[in-house]
């Protein structure tokens, strides 16, 4: 407990962020949902035979896995928010629209004969006692859609929506209970909250319904309120894990010393994709990106030399003619593709290097879905050293757990990753150099750099700094010391001399 309270305390800022993103995402795609549903059930009554239709359409819509829809509509939408609440809308549809319907169903045919015998119009009648004695069934419908909502949006860290997934994200990526403790726990107590204000609005009059509506529509538009700063502002995105949030609270720190520009920081948006498509469709506006995978994944022109400086020239003009893209100086370290294994396994079969994997039978490896297919990964392990294994493909977060349980006992991983010290790992040397360098450097469109040519000169000064080593300490420090991204950067800058 101690530890989570340690941890929910250097969260503390973030916290509060990502639960005010959270809570906007659910109200937005709630509101929206009750506007589309409750006006069609009231139609629907009228057509009884469209409206059996119209449920089950509704309800297979519930039947799509959320990754798979928020998947789905990323050609269309993009990423952020939109896609989410989108995906959130379509998943609560389906209770409030067959609690309605089946609540105005549920009204006794003689008082609708009463009341037109007193003269009532379709409308009157519909305010007067028709919603009301609908309202239990349509508020239950309510408490189940913002339940399934609050749920459901934690999956919008996964689209640089924000919220509390965020947390679950950043704990699984760092293989943290605690972290992700904090985003289940405090979108389960999210739920119960909103579940709890919607009872108490059930026995309520619709007039005091209606109010409750309108007020919730005022705050959540107060809280997208912000004054009005005279200042340049612009967003610079990460990757998932704890390096890119190094650097981008590295280029935040240098960026706003030596210039008027603000900063805004969204760490942890997404993979490689996400990020990429942000910067394109200008949802950020600068993140850090590696040589290798701009040739390997982007410009699909895997590269034949293993110089860093070749490596590099090659990506900033491949990535400047693909997008009109800057690729400014990048530094030191080298994060490529390495593979691991447990020191006593490594002992047992004299592994030093990949080639002697050779002499090693029945090896199970742990790898991602996309070094799986990579020809820079296990494709070029099959061709380059003829090698073969039994593999199983995961999450990058999860390789090492495997690993550390015996569930593998050889894995991908990257070289400056934390848990090589954490968990005193060999990293087998590439002799055959399958591995092309993979150096980290700002990644910006030319059109940002021709609005603040400063950034070039500002950014270049990490060109050349942080080598393997202080970057595998840096990530030590935030993984398994949980400290601060933006406490490790800014150490690192003053020791430097940079700030």
């Amino acid at each position: 407990m101690s530890k989570l309270i340690s941890t929910f305390q250097s969260q503390e800022h973030q916290f509060w962020q990502y639960l005010l993103q959270h809570i906007q995402i659910s109200l937005i795609s709630l509101f929206i949902a009750i506007l589309i549903a409750v006006p069609l059930a009231l139609l629907l009554r009228r057509f009884p035979k469209i409206a059996e239709l119209v449920l089950q359409i509704t309800g297979i819509f519930q039947t799509i896995p959320s990754l798979a829809l928020l998947g789905l509509l990323i050609p269309f939408i993009g990423i952020g928010s939109l896609p989410a609440i989108v995906a959130l809308v379509i998943y609560a549809l389906f209770p409030i629209v067959q609690t309605t319907y089946t609540g105005l169903q549920q009204i006794d045919p003689s008082l609708s004969e009463a009341a037109i015998a007193f003269g009532m119009n379709r409308r009157e009648r519909l305010m007067k006692f028709e919603l009301a004695i609908a309202m239990p069934f349509i508020m239950a419908g309510i408490r189940t859609a913002a339940i399934m909502i609050i749920g459901t949006a934690t999956l919008a860290a996964l689209i640089g929506a924000g919220g509390l997934g965020n947390f679950i994200m950043q704990g699984i990526n760092s293989n943290d209970v605690n972290l992700i403790l904090i985003g289940a726990i405090s979108s389960a107590v999210l739920a119960i909250i909103f579940s709890y204000v919607l009872h108490l609005l059930e026995k309520a009059k619709i007039r005091t319904i209606l109010i409750s509506f309108f007020i919730g529509l005022a705050i959540l538009g107060g809280s997208y309120y912000r004054p009005a700063d005279n200042h340049p502002q612009i967003t610079i995105g990460g990757k998932l894990g704890s390096e890119p949030a190094i650097l981008i609270n590295m280029y935040k720190d240098l960026i706003e010393k030596d210039s008027d520009i603000q900063v805004n920081l969204k760490p942890n948006f997404g993979d490689t994709t996400f990020c990429y498509n942000a910067l394109k469709s200008n949802k950020i506006d600068i993140y850090p990106e590696y040589s290798g995978t701009i040739l390997e994944t982007f410009v699909k022109d895997p590269t034949h030399s293993n110089d860093p400086k070749t490596v590099y020239n090659e990506a900033k003009n491949g990535i400047k003619k693909l997008n009109d893209f800057a690729y400014l100086a990048p530094t030191k370290f080298q994060d490529t593709y390495a593979l691991a294994a447990k020191t006593s396994f490594a002992k047992e079969y004299h592994l030093k290097t990949i080639s002697d994997l050779s002499n090693a039978s029945n090896i199970t490896a742990g790898f991602d879905l996309e070094f799986a297919n990579r020809s820079d990964g296990y494709l070029g392990l099959e061709k380059l050293y003829g090698l073969h294994f039994n593999v199983k493909t995961m999450q990058t977060s999860l390789i090492y757990n495997a690993l550390n349980s015996n569930a593998v006992n050889l894995a991908e991983v990257y070289s400056t990753d934390s848990q090589i010290k954490q968990y005193h790992l060999t990293v087998l040397k590439d002799n055959k150099e399958l591995f092309p360098p993979y150096q980290a450097a700002p990644l910006m469109s030319e059109k940002l750099l021709k609005k603040y040519p400063e950034l070039k000169s500002i950014l270049n000064k990490l060109s050349g700094k942080i080598t393997d080593k202080e970057m595998i300490e840096m990530n030590y420090d935030v993984n398994v010391k949980q400290e601060s991204p933006a406490t490790v950067a800014h150490h690192f800058l003053e020791k430097h001399h940079l700030i």
